[in-house]
C-alpha cells in the first residue's frame, strides 16, 4: 500500500484508536504515535440496568423484548468521534493523506461519519484489526497490503 511521506495512519477498534504519522518514506515506513485514545467500555452486562422486558402478544402469550445494546452503541458514538476529530484535524491541515485501519463495524461506522474535507484525503483503508499490533508489524503488514480502490 501507498503510505506517503507524512501520511497519517489511524487504527481504530471500537474502543482503542491510534493515530500515527509516517516520518519515513514509502519504501521505508517509520511510524510514529502521535496520539492514543481509549474509551472505558464495559460489557453490555455491566451497563444494562435491568433484565429485557416482556410484553404481551396478541392473546395471552408473552415476548421478550430486546435490551438495548449499550456497549454496541458506545462503539458507535467512539466512531462518529473520531470522525469528528478527523474533520478538525483536516479543516487545519494537520494531513493531506490518510490510510485507516479499522474492524469492519467500526470502518463502517466510521464512512458514515466522515466529511467530505476528510474524504478528499483518504488514500487507503483496511477493513482489519490492528490495533494490539506493534508499530513494526503494522508497518510490515501496511508495506504487504494491496491497495483496492476506495468506494
Amino acid at each position: 500500500m501507498h503510505v506517503p511521506n507524512n501520511a497519517l495512519v489511524l487504527i481504530a477498534d471500537g474502543e482503542k484508536a491510534l493515530f500515527l504519522r509516517n516520518e519515513g518514506d514509502e519504501k521505508y515506513l517509520n511510524l510514529q504515535v502521535e496520539r492514543k485514545q481509549e474509551q472505558d467500555n464495559p460489557p453490555n452486562r455491566e451497563q444494562a440496568a435491568n433484565r429485557p422486558g416482556r410484553m404481551f402478544d396478541n392473546g395471552d402469550h408473552r415476548s421478550a423484548v430486546d435490551d438495548t445494546d449499550w456497549h454496541e452503541l458506545a462503539k458507535d458514538r467512539f466512531a462518529a468521534d473520531l470522525s469528528d476529530r478527523l474533520y478538525k484535524r483536516a479543516y487545519n491541515n494537520d494531513f493531506s493523506d490518510l490510510i485507516i485501519v479499522a474492524t469492519p463495524n467500526t470502518l463502517g461506522e466510521l464512512r458514515q461519519h466522515l466529511h467530505v474535507e476528510v474524504l478528499d484525503r483518504l488514500c487507503g483503508e483496511v477493513d482489519k484489526d490492528w490495533t494490539n499490533h506493534p508499530l513494526n508489524e503494522i508497518e510490515s503488514l501496511l508495506q504487504k497490503q494491496k491497495a483496492r480502490p476506495l468506494d
